[in-house]
Order: C-alpha cells, then structure tokens, then sequence
C-alpha cells in the first residue's frame, strides 16, 4: 500500500524548525517576516500561514497578532504530549489502570538513572519537597502539589528526555486526583515515608536502592487503589480529566 507523502505545509514546518536549530535561534525570538519567509520556502501564503499554524499546536511558535506582531519562537513543553497522549488513551478506551501498570514500568528506572544523574541543584530541590509535604501533612492541596513536583524532580534527575518528557505528560493524571482518588492523613503519611527513603537512596547514590524504594513506593499506591478505589481503576480517561 502506498503512504501519501506529506502535505507541503507539514514539509515547509519542518524546515522552519530547522532553520531554528542550525540559527541557534531561542525561545522569544522572531521569525523573518512574512514576505522574507514566503521567498525562503517558495511557497504561498496560504501554506506559510498553515505551517505557521501547525508549529504554533506543537508550542514551538507564537503567533502575535498586530502591527509589531508576527510569530515568536517558544520552547515545547509537556502539553502537546499531555494531550496526545490523553486522547490516544480515550480513544482506545483506555482505563486508569493503564497508568497505574506504566508507573511500575517507568518510574522505578527513573529513579535508578538518577541515583548517578540528578544534579546536586535537583537533589536540593527534591530535599525541599520532602520537607515542604511533610510540614504540611495536613493540607490535602499542598500534598497533592509537592507529590507531583517530587516525581517530576526525580524524572528530570534522570537525564532521559524521553522519559521525562512523557512523565511531565502524564503528572495530571498520575496521582489519580483528578478522578477522584483522595488520601487520607494515613495514606499521606505513608507517601512523605516513601519519598523520603528514595530521597536517601538518591542522596547516598545508590542506583539499585533508589529503584527498589520507586518499586516499592508505586507498588504501595497501586495495592491502595486496588484496595480503595477499584472503581477508579476501571474508569476510562477522557480528555476532560485532564
């Protein structure tokens, strides 16, 4: 079977981007204006401004309207995947389990690159988490803020930026709140215990300690949801959760 070749906007946004990278060109600067642009590429307005706009969803450009305006390089973030990702998922009808099952595939691996990657920056970072969601145990939101930060720490510190990037994706959905899974003071304790016993396993660089305390830590969350909220298990990720 034969493939369609790519449409010439997609063809000329690739070109764009790397125009950018071999200029070295950073987030908050512009691209040539628009008649520049449509003599670089050959191409005609219609197409350009289709590129533009394809780049645009992706978050590598911004595009300021106005006299002055025009679009201005940004650095892609984790929310393009976010949404791909959630909406892949919906669309193969996709439970919450199917996230709960990824963490003890990534996570734990996660933890174990960064035992011997994580800057002492990061490390310092991690160490304030802990701190930050033990003295404030008794805040539901405040647990749920420095959790995330927690494992998006540990998923920076491991020097994989494809792991990372999915991680960051994924951090809505991975403590199971924005599907109704809550955690009482017990549960909460037990979590700042178990971001605690990684912490010292990042800290005294212990690659094969670090995983076995992630592995442990997502085990623990995953016997809880099957023991609390096995309705939440079961229920479908859509878009909207997110």
């Amino acid at each position: 079977m034969r493939t369609r070749p790519p449409k010439t906007a997609v063809l000329v946004a690739q070109r764009i981007v790397a125009d950018i990278s071999r200029e070295h060109k950073a987030p908050g600067d512009r691209l040539p204006p628009e008649h520049q642009m449509l003599a670089d590429y050959g191409v005609g307005r219609g197409t350009l401004r289709e590129s533009l706009r394809i780049l645009e969803i992706q978050g590598v450009l911004t595009l300021k309207p106005g006299p002055g305006g025009g679009p201005i390089i940004r650095r892609p973030d984790s929310s393009s995947l976010e949404t791909t990702l959630t909406l892949l998922l919906q669309f193969e009808q996709a439970p919450y389990r199917a996230i709960a099952e990824s963490r003890l595939g990534i996570e734990p691996l996660l933890a174990q690159l960064a035992a011997t990657r994580m800057s002492p920056e990061l490390l310092a970072e991690l160490t304030d988490s802990v701190t930050v969601m033990r003295e404030g145990i008794d805040d539901q939101s405040v647990f749920l803020e420095t959790n995330k930060q927690f494992h998006s720490l540990v998923a920076a510190g491991s020097g994989n930026a494809l792991l990372n990037s999915t991680i960051e994706a994924l951090l809505n959905l991975l403590d199971g709140s924005a599907i109704g899974v809550d955690y009482p003071e017990k549960r909460r304790i037990a979590v700042v215990e178990a971001h605690q016993a990684i912490l010292d396993a990042l800290t005294a660089q212990d690659p094969l300690e670090a995983e076995a305390s992630m592995r442990r830590h997502i085990d623990e969350y995953f016997h809880y949801l099957t023991q609390t909220h096995p309705e939440a298990l079961e229920r479908p990720i859509v878009w909207q959760d997110f």
